[in-house]
């Protein structure tokens, strides 16, 4: 281990920028330049630790070295950079600074009100998300854990609406106080289970906590209850069912939020606690080989538990995606199952399927942030949030449409793109284990199935249909059959297909409207900032009319989707300004090059050290192994 403050800087260096984006607050350039500062410096520095791990080198600094205060006697305040710490701190820092430039463009592009808050927020979320990554322990990593729940709730509950405030408060319950008292009961548990047979300590160790694998074997029953505990404290931020409601919810937020919450730290940081407990907490022997009697089926692993959650996650989240037109919530239902991917794969064990879920995290991120960056440009655009809408829009933003195609082939693991490497792996890894696995074998590509389901009408409204002859379907959206539309006759009557209904536009407001389209309609309808268009304001009538023209010549109407002319024809480089082209175009493009370059991505470089750390021999010799053999090798 190397003493080494660049773990601490790396945290800091976000949470001073939030001084001074504050400081900033009636100068936007130098606000936003502070931000896009903070997001490089903040990878440098992470990154000028990347050759020493990679060199099995682990950068440390304590709290008690520096001011000689500890939290407890063998607890201290640590930040370690090991191969898993750099590896999702890496990944935040890097996807935060084309955030920064994408959230300039997005908020600029709205007018959007509170932009320094939302900024400051932003940079303070970055700095517990490196906290997290970086924490050398349980109760270093439950402080930032919880402060992240905190300095993102400004940023969920931004619009200041009742939807905004409802969901922030949701978000809180959650992940604050659920997800917290979870997780920090669980620490105690492991501190108190450890002291039982040696020196309290709840330190991460590669491969498991020796000592809690010593008290494991004199209570098993209370390391079991200890397990889940720390599943389901950090299992609400991954969004695991049936604690995953806040995040469709959460939408209401702004795009670059959506962002955040999904790709670059919230979700993840779950998904890295997970982690965490499975590989340097409990380690994969002692999960496998601590019985959990369940009747009718005897005794299994702790990890038998967990992957079939996971399993119905991934399953139950795809089939409810199906059903979403509006396309945040489709994308934060599709959120929810791949997350789960990574929570299946770390608890299947297999050395092959832990390294295909470790490099799900930035496969995801970099698929996940290219749809979010989409769906906002779409929105600021154009003024469009549901799939019904988007017939043909792919001539309107054909660049911003051709990286969403991108996005939604890694979601569904389609070759060349980085999500396919990923779920290659966990398959693989599920298949060498064989028996009863297969089962969490046939989840994944029963997901993967309905991936395609649920994003090939997306691409396919976009780019093959037309704004005058567009059925909406397959969309399960109610009404059950779909919904045709012809925008191009102003004025005709409008007939829907198989029992549809017509243009959501043109149903009578009424009190009488209480059927269940009605209300499905209602739950949904809302923007991702308060007027479904950009920098709008309510008319005196109660219309929504423009009161900024940020390029001239805009042609689309207020309400969302194609205006009666149609959409108009652009070049990619004209659809959007730099601000949110360039980000789009970047992430998509990181997505395919993780994709077709995965042996020279040091995202699958890390992610193999952490495996070959864990379980103690070279990678290339532990597919050689047998699984059970494995296990026994591991725990021994």
């Amino acid at each position: 281990m190397v003493d080494s403050i660049r773990p601490l800087a790396a945290v800091l260096v976000s949470a001073i920028a939030v001084v001074l984006i504050v400081a900033s607050h009636r100068r936007p350039n130098v606000r936003e330049g502070w931000s896009v500062l903070a997001a490089l410096a903040k990878f440098a520095i992470v990154a000028s630790m990347l050759p020493g791990v990679l060199a099995d080198e682990v950068y440390v600094w304590r709290l008690s070295d520096a001011i000689g205060v500890q939290f407890l006697e063998g607890v201290d305040f640590v930040l370690r950079a090991d191969p898993l710490g750099v590896f999702f701190a890496l990944l935040a820092s890097f996807l935060w600074i084309f955030t920064s430039f994408y959230a300039a463009g997005y908020m600029r592009g709205l007018d959007e009100h509170a932009q320094t808050r939302f900024f400051a927020a932003f940079a303070a979320s970055l700095s517990t998300a490196v906290g997290i990554a970086f924490s050398g322990n349980l109760v270093t990593i439950f402080v930032f854990y919880e402060l992240l729940s905190l300095v993102t709730y400004p940023l969920v509950a931004h619009n200041e609406d009742d939807e905004a405030r409802i969901a922030g408060r949701k978000y809180l319950a959650y992940t604050f106080f659920g997800g917290g008292v979870f997780l920090l009961a669980g620490t105690v548990m492991v501190y108190w289970l450890t002291g039982l047979v040696g020196t309290s300590t709840t330190a991460f160790e590669a491969g498991g906590i020796e000592l809690l694998a010593e008290a494991a074997a004199a209570e098993p029953a209370y390391a079991q209850v200890t397990f889940f505990l720390l599943i389901a404290g950090f299992g609400v931020k991954a969004a695991l069912m049936p604690i995953h409601s806040w995040l469709a919810d959460a939408m209401v937020a702004p795009t670059p939020v959506s962002g955040l919450l999904h790709a670059v730290a919230v979700v993840k940081s779950g998904a890295f606690g997970i982690a965490r407990v499975i590989l340097d907490v409990y380690g994969p022997g002692l999960i496998h080989d601590l019985p959990l009697s369940i009747p009718g089926i005897g005794e299994v692993g702790l990890n038998i538990p967990v992957a079939l959650v996971a399993a119905f996650t991934l399953t139950a989240a795809s089939i409810i995606a199906l059903r979403k037109d509006h396309l945040k919530r489709r994308l934060a239902y599709s959120t929810t199952a791949q997350l789960s991917y990574i929570v299946l794969g770390l608890s299947l064990l297999h050395p092959y399927a832990v390294v295909g879920a470790l490099f799900h995290i930035p496969a995801h991120a970099f698929a996940k942030l290219t749809l979010f960056f989409c769906a906002g440009a779409i929105h600021v655009e154009t003024h469009t949030d549901y799939i019904s809408e988007m017939a043909g829009i792919g001539k309107r933003m054909p660049l911003t449409m051709t990286a969403f195609t991108v996005g939604a082939a890694g979601m569904a693991g389609l070759p060349p793109i980085a999500g396919f490497v990923s779920k290659f792996y966990m398959l693989i890894g599920a298949g060498d284990v064989g028996g009863s696995y297969w089962l969490f074998a046939g989840a994944l590509l029963l997901s993967a199935v309905l991936n395609v389901g649920y994003f090939w009408p997306v691409v396919y409204t976009a780019f093959f249909e037309s704004e005058d002859r567009h059925e909406a379907k397959p969309l399960l959206e109610f009404p059950r059959g779909g919904v045709l539309r012809s925008y191009g006759s102003e004025g005709a009557e409008q007939i829907a297909a198989d029992g549809g209904e017509t243009n959501r536009s043109e149903a009578p407001d009424t009190a009488e409207s209480t059927d269940e389209t009605d209300a499905d309609d209602e739950e949904y309808e809302y923007a991702v900032d308060e007027y479904p268009s950009d920098a709008d304001v309510p008319g005196e009538t109660g219309e929504r009319v423009s009161s900024v023209d940020h390029h001239g010549d805009h042609d689309d109407h207020l309400t969302g989707g194609p205006p009666a002319t149609g959409w108009q024809r652009r070049s990619p480089f004209a659809e959007s300004t730099w601000l949110m082209l360039v980000p789009i175009a970047v992430i998509a493009t990181g997505a395919i090059v993780l994709g077709v370059g995965p042996d020279y991505a040091v995202f699958l470089d890390l992610a193999v050290r952490i495996v070959e750390a864990v379980f103690g021999m070279p990678f290339e010799e532990l597919g050689d192994v047998p699984f059970d053999d494995l296990m026994t090798e591991v725990t021994d």
